[in-house]
């Protein structure tokens, strides 16, 4: 039997710290626990981010203590910049320094919300901890599965492939089973004092400057040249290690061309320091293999079986045959013609809305 973790008994005796950041989704979520019956406790979770950049973060930490004074419950903060500084920024940087494409909303869930946050609610006597992802904790009898969000437009489960059995059976994602726009109307009929509120974009310490500029402060980049994909020089660029395979924009491309065809990132030479582009996503082999390295998975999975894969948020699902397992690693191969990956971004393997987990691309 499935049922929703919200099935169970006696609430009243149970505490869910909720992460409050500010925001419609986590301030909903907390409503929910609250009405349940939950002793609901709402945190605020401080995240690191460089001295010279200016980051709203008192902003966001003053919306989420009126969303507590709102719903009357106790308000605290988490310090959690340790973990964001050394899991996520500096994972963020060497990657790209290393010619990869990190997934930073993945780390920051796996060693900051589910990590740092996670940790120090038990400490502190939570039963549980909530966030406002669009997500969908299942308990199938005596298992715990993760699931996508009903909301398939917002569906959170590609970021969230690394958690662990236990990290998930302390966890509850009370909105996951509602399409964003009842959320925000739920909301605004409850007088959240954030219901109007935009959506959070992107991570804190990436809030106000671009890539380049950020990555600036922590290696030299130099500009260089972009080349079609027969070597001629076509553009420049701002240096080669902060793009990204897939990327179309953030490089000049030297053209007449008035229809300013959309050129895609398709390699990077880092020695060289340039760029190669191309006017389309440059589609793989068929049965190319995909490996995944430091995988989480959460069920068993069979050589031979075909799953479904995303390796980028709100991408469409795609088929693939699984031709090895072990202990941490994974092999896949594609069933269909698709655009190779990048080395670095996560892979996340599914059965229908069920997520089984996934890895990193090598």
């Amino acid at each position: 039997m499935v049922r929703s973790c919200d099935m169970e008994d006696d609430k009243s005796q149970k505490t869910v710290f909720v992460g409050l950041s500010g925001g419609v989704d986590s301030s909903v979520a907390a409503k929910r626990l609250f009405d349940q019956g939950y002793n609901v406790v709402g945190v605020f979770i401080k995240v690191w981010h460089p001295q010279w950049m200016v980051c709203n973060w008192e902003q966001e930490r003053l919306d989420a203590m009126r969303v507590a004074a709102h719903l009357e419950i106790p308000f605290l903060t988490c310090d959690a910049e340790e973990a964001y500084r050394d899991d996520v920024a500096m994972y963020f940087i060497e990657e790209y320094k290393a010619g990869r494409t990190p997934n930073p909303d993945v780390m920051c869930n796996q060693y900051v919300k589910f990590g740092r946050f996670l940790e120090w609610a038990k400490s502190k006597g939570a039963d549980y901890i909530a966030t406002g992802h669009y997500a969908q904790r299942l308990d199938n009898n005596d298992d715990v599965e993760l699931h996508r969000g009903v909301d398939t437009g917002k569906d959170q489960t590609y970021f969230l492939w690394t958690l662990s059995k236990e990290q998930l059976e302390y966890t509850l994602f009370p909105v996951g089973n509602t399409p964003k726009d009842k959320i925000r109307a739920e909301a605004e009929a409850a007088g959240v004092p954030v219901a109007a509120k935009k959506d959070s974009q992107g991570i804190c310490f990436l809030g106000h400057v671009d890539i380049a500029d950020f990555l600036s402060h922590y290696t030299e980049l130099k500009s260089g040249d972009i080349l079609d994909v027969d070597g001629n020089v076509i553009g420049s660029h701002v240096g080669a290690l902060v793009y990204t395979e897939g990327q179309r924009h953030g490089f000049t491309i030297n053209t007449q061309d008035t229809d300013k065809t959309p050129h895609y990132v398709i390699s990077r030479d880092l020695e060289k320091n340039t760029v190669t582009v191309a006017t389309n996503m440059q589609a793989g082999s068929e049965g190319k293999f995909i490996n995944l390295t430091d995988c989480v998975l959460r069920k068993p999975i069979e050589v031979g079986e075909t799953i479904e894969y995303q390796i980028r948020y709100r991408q469409t699902p795609l088929e693939a045959e699984i031709l090895e397992v072990t202990s941490n690693t994974l092999t896949l191969k594609p069933l269909a013609d698709n655009p190779a990956p990048a080395k670095g971004q996560s892979c996340v393997v599914y059965r229908g809305t069920l997520c089984i987990g996934g890895g990193i691309i090598g």
